[in-house]
């Protein structure tokens, strides 16, 4: 079932974190931050909707660090449920598609909580202050192959946001796979 985000609340402070990465070491918010912005993606291996735009979130998490933007990527799936989206599983998934960026695992899922995180893919960008300027989509295409000359939404807002400071005040919310949450 697919699930879209709430709109950008604007300047909300990016919460801390202290995950491991797909070797293992415990990487911080800080450690992933970025002098002009951070971006943080909510992912996952299984999710159609990731599968379907990750060259494309690749090619930008490349264009965006160039930029002066850390990136980095949190799975918070239950992986009891889906091992699919597990430790094991993402240090492959990284492998298998060079991956420009950490690759987290957040098993408590506490990260996602503070983030709110609803989906995945979701893309929460904030400013070099750690302000939250974007919380929008990749591009138009959801699901499907990007359409000729579809706008890089999320790259376009993350480079106004390395440029000003400042993400657009016009945002389209992701939609994707809902967050995977274990049971209470």
């Amino acid at each position: 079932m697919a699930v879209s985000p709430p709109v950008c609340d604007f300047g909300a402070p990016a919460p801390d974190f202290r995950l491991p990465d797909t070797q293992g070491r415990l990487l911080s918010l800080a450690d992933v931050a970025g002098p002009r912005g951070t971006l943080v993606m909510f992912i996952c291996n299984h999710c159609p909707y990731v599968q379907a735009v990750i060259d494309r979130i690749i090619r930008d998490a490349r264009d965006l660090t160039a930029l002066g933007i850390g990136v980095v990527a949190i799975s918070s799936n239950d992986a009891a449920e889906y091992p699919q989206d597990g430790p094991e599983a993402m240090r492959a998934e990284a492998a298998r598609h060079g991956f420009p960026f950490p690759y987290l695992y957040d098993e408590s899922q506490d990260v996602a909580r503070a983030y709110g995180a609803a989906c995945t893919p979701d893309f929460f960008g904030y400013d070099a202050a750690g302000g939250l300027q974007y919380r929008g989509r990749l591009d138009a295409s959801g699901r499907n192959p990007a359409p000729p000359g579809a706008r890089r939404d999320l790259f376009q807002a993350m480079r106004q946001i390395a440029e000003t400071g400042q993400g657009p005040r016009d945002q389209v919310p992701s939609m994707g796979c809902s967050i995977k949450w274990a049971a209470a």
